[in-house]
């Protein structure tokens, strides 16, 4: 049977990326972003019949896979693929979908930025996709939906992230920050101007940008940063494109918001990342694939994929989740979309679960 994740929260993590406790500690992972990533080569190579052009259909496109080997004589591979969740884990999923098209253009894999909790309530759960990304752990109530419903997710930790939170530019007041002081600005009823938070910073409000109520990055900065101080507050600007985050705070200066590192990679010229650190007595920690991946960057995280065991009988969502698991550790996960990738033990276990519930 598929692996599931259990409701005491014994997740099936690849490399033990993470396990967040309470307010986010130092997380450690095993492995670093100086893995081979064996997969490198595009995670295809297994079965593809690059190496048999002969057409007797032993290595390739025979039965168990679908006929991917496109060039042996067998079935091109077709259909869809219906990814929706996270706009953290959407840069990975759409770069994944992309190469995966480019070797099989009669597959279409669609990827849409919905936010975790609303792509598990409006989209996955109901059965209407695949695949649902997300910056955080099902939740139990979601887990229960999704059942109730005959979906059963499989939970596979994908990739690492490092939650960063962003000022303007011109922001020279400021470069790190503790939970606390986020806290105060975050949370419900919270500081409305940057003096009531540091009596040396400026005496003007704040505008604020962060990810929808749906978000999982909102989710894990609730719970991991506003945490004991209450609910995070609801006057910010909303939005499940942490691009409109980003334009928001670089054309003014007294703005802050957050989202995840790798659209803050895309945008160093436009916004400045704050450093962070869990209390006064501890060090300012720089956002960093590297630093997330050493566990010394307070607001790193895991990342996740949840793909429908049923969804996984179809041919194409299977061969497309594979490719997706291969490649997981590959260098270009860091380099060309920046997050922090699998390392060959991730990568071993997901394709465990993913033969598993075949």
């Amino acid at each position: 049977m598929a692996q599931t994740p259990s409701n005491d929260r014994t997740f099936v993590s690849r490399r033990r990326f993470v396990q967040t406790s309470g307010v986010a500690g130092a997380l450690a992972m095993a492995g670093c972003l100086s893995d081979d990533g064996e997969s490198d080569d595009g995670g295809n190579g297994d079965d593809d019949g690059n190496g048999d052009d002969s057409g007797n259909g032993d290595d390739s496109g025979n039965g168990d896979n679908g006929g991917n080997g496109d060039d042996d004589g067998s079935e091109t591979l077709s259909g869809e693929v219906v990814n929706t969740g996270s706009s953290t884990v959407f840069p990975v999923t759409d770069a994944m979908a992309e190469r995966f098209m480019e070797e099989h253009p009669e597959v279409n894999v669609t990827v849409d930025s919905t936010g975790s909790g609303g792509g598990f309530e409006n989209h996955f759960c109901p059965g209407d996709s695949d695949i649902n990304g997300a910056s955080r752990p099902i939740k139990d109530e979601e887990m229960s939906n999704c059942q109730d419903n005959g979906v059963e997710p499989i939970e596979m930790h994908i990739a690492g992230d490092a939650l960063t939170m962003a000022v303007s530019p011109e922001n020279d007041w400021v470069d790190c920050m503790t939970f606390d002081e986020m806290a105060q600005i975050w949370q419900e009823d919270g500081a409305e101007t940057w003096a009531d938070v540091n009596s040396d910073w400026p005496d003007e409000e704040f505008t604020l940008y962060g990810p929808d109520t749906t978000s999982g990055t909102f989710d894990w900065f609730t719970e991991n940063v506003v945490g004991e101080a209450g609910n995070h507050r609801t006057d910010y600007e909303p939005t499940e494109d942490d691009n409109i985050i980003i334009r928001g705070i670089a054309d003014d200066p007294y703005a802050i918001g957050y989202f995840g590192y790798a659209y803050y990679a895309e945008n160093e010229d436009k916004v400045k990342a704050l450093s962070v650190k869990e209390s006064e007595d501890d060090a300012c920690g720089e956002p960093s694939l590297q630093a997330a991946s050493e566990g010394t960057y307070p607001m790193a995280r895991p990342l996740f994929i949840y793909p429908s065991e049923d969804a996984l009988q179809r041919e194409e969502v299977y061969e497309f989740l594979k490719f997706y698991l291969e490649n997981s550790s590959a260098d270009w996960i860091a380099d060309d979309v920046g997050y922090v990738p699998s390392n060959q033990d991730m990568v071993d276990e997901n394709m465990s679960a993913l033969e598993d519930a075949r």
